[in-house]
């Protein structure tokens, strides 16, 4: 059993390690991962509604409200509209909102880097052709 090749195991750990790291780079930010995808998220869609905003940033409907919220009291996003049920309401990200993503990408972007993954360039060129293979037969799957 030891010597059995569990990927989808190996991939949990290692999720678990790279989340770990990325909240201690995103403290440093006073950021937390999820913020950091709401503000690229509407950064590159903006107008999206909470439902839409929680499908892309994968968290519940009920848990992208209260981050809403508090993005909206840092003054990093903004609702377009009315809202209530029935009613489209955008969020939108503001100047702040900007401002913080700006400064986070340079972090990002340096934790991204192959050498700082332990890759090379066509490492990571193939890593990320794996998981989007995997990410989506397992969205498919029955």
């Amino acid at each position: 059993m030891s010597e059995e090749t569990l990927p989808a195991w190996d991939l949990v750990r290692t999720a678990h390690v790279v989340g770990l790291r990325f909240g201690e780079l995103f403290t440093a930010l006073d950021l937390t991962p999820t913020t950091f995808a709401v503000l690229w998220t509407l950064a590159e869609d903006e107008g999206l509604t909470q439902a839409e905003l929680a499908r892309r940033v994968l968290v519940r409907p009920q848990s992208i409200a209260a981050l809403v919220v508090g993005l909206a009291n840092q003054g990093y996003v903004e609702r377009e509209g009315p809202g209530g049920r029935g009613r489209r309401a955008g969020i939108t990200l503001t100047s702040a909102g900007r401002d913080a993503l700006d400064r986070a990408w340079p972090a990002v972007r340096a934790f991204n880097e192959p050498a700082a993954l332990g890759l090379t360039p066509a490492q990571v060129a193939m890593l990320g052709e794996i998981l989007d293979r995997l990410r989506t037969a397992l969205e498919t799957a029955d």
